[in-house]
């Protein structure tokens, strides 16, 4: 579902000018796509960030009067305070596809003794603009030590398509012990060696 915002157009641009505006409290931001000339557009900053706390954001923009919908793309973020600093969104039309990464949420307790591992936090759809899911539930109830679950075994959403390779290590569910050595063996912790006997001193 597509959200609303009010954007407008700017035609000063630059490091000061991106100031200014974050400042005013709005956020610089370049729309593209579809063949079209790059648009050069500030949002509200509080509206926007609001939106933004999910992934793969669709916004229907209002520019001066035009309505069209955009993905966001791309954000950019100060490292120290996480203030939005910039936004790229991709046009796109009712009905396209886009292929977008989805979270992978796990769902479910593998078996006791066991320890399921989350080896690719993301899957790539080709989903409907306009309808991008939130995440892929991925089910490990009752897994089994040695069990693997790879993109392909995955459910996907109605009407997603996969576009990750196949292949693609999703989950792994092993021993909890033998998770529990190979953390401490990463952390160069001791791992539980059984003492050798001293041989006796020679008469």
């Amino acid at each position: 579902m597509a959200e609303k915002i009010t954007a407008e157009a700017r035609e000063s641009f630059g490091k000061g000018a991106a100031r200014k505006l974050r400042a005013a409290g709005r956020i610089p931001a370049v729309v593209y796509g579809h063949g079209t000339e790059p648009v050069h557009i500030s949002l509200p900053a509080h509206e926007t960030g609001l939106v933004l706390r999910r992934a793969n954001a669709v916004l229907e923009l209002e520019v001066t009067g035009a309505t069209q919908l955009a993905l966001v793309k791309d954000v950019q973020r100060d490292p120290v305070r996480q203030i939005i600093e910039h936004l790229d969104l991709i046009l796109v039309r009712q009905g396209e596809t886009v292929e977008v990464e989805i979270p992978v949420q796990l769902e479910g307790e593998s078996a006791p003794g066991t320890v399921a591992t989350l080896e690719s936090a993301t899957l790539l759809l080709d989903v409907e603009a306009t309808h991008i899911p939130q995440h892929v539930v991925v089910s490990i109830e009752g897994a089994t030590e040695g069990t693997q679950i790879a993109a392909s075994d995955v459910t996907l959403p109605e009407g997603a398509k996969l576009a990750s390779d196949p292949e693609l290590l999703i989950v792994v569910v092993a021993n909890e012990r033998g998770e529990e050595a190979l953390e401490n063996a990463a952390e160069g912790a001791p791992t539980d060696v059984p003492e050798v006997p001293e041989a006796p001193a020679a008469s």
